[in-house]
């Protein structure tokens, strides 16, 4: 992984998550700006993915677990998806609350697989 792409994630993850909770909490449903917030998450955990792929034949192999880091990194590339899914489907300010804590859970996933990546020796 990438020290500055993941800064980039948490930042992006943490202010979405903080858009749609409080956005959620003042009774607003799902907006563009909300499903908005969350698609730019998801954008970059396919991107993430990417980087995965390609981080070790560059040289940059991961000292921890390959496993753990890919579950992770599967699991917080379907959040996303769900949390919208479920949004769309029950529009209430509710769903608008539950993307946000998703977008945060996202954040703190993607500062574990960093840790994975860089920290743990395998």
């Amino acid at each position: 992984m990438i020290l500055g792409f993941t800064i980039v994630q948490l930042i992006v993850g943490v202010a979405a998550g903080l858009l749609c909770v409080v956005a959620g909490l003042a009774g607003r449903r799902p907006s563009d700006w909300t499903v908005g917030a969350l698609a730019l998450v998801e954008l970059l955990l396919l991107a993430q993915i990417v980087v995965a792929i390609v981080a070790p034949f560059v040289g940059n192999e991961p000292t921890g677990s390959v496993l753990e880091f890919w579950m992770y990194l599967v699991s917080a590339a379907l959040l996303p998806l769900a949390a919208v899914g479920w949004a769309l489907v029950e529009r209430g300010r509710w769903s608008t609350v539950i993307m946000g804590v998703v977008a945060l859970s996202v954040a703190v996933m993607v500062w574990r697989m960093q840790v994975i990546w860089t920290i743990q020796i395998a």
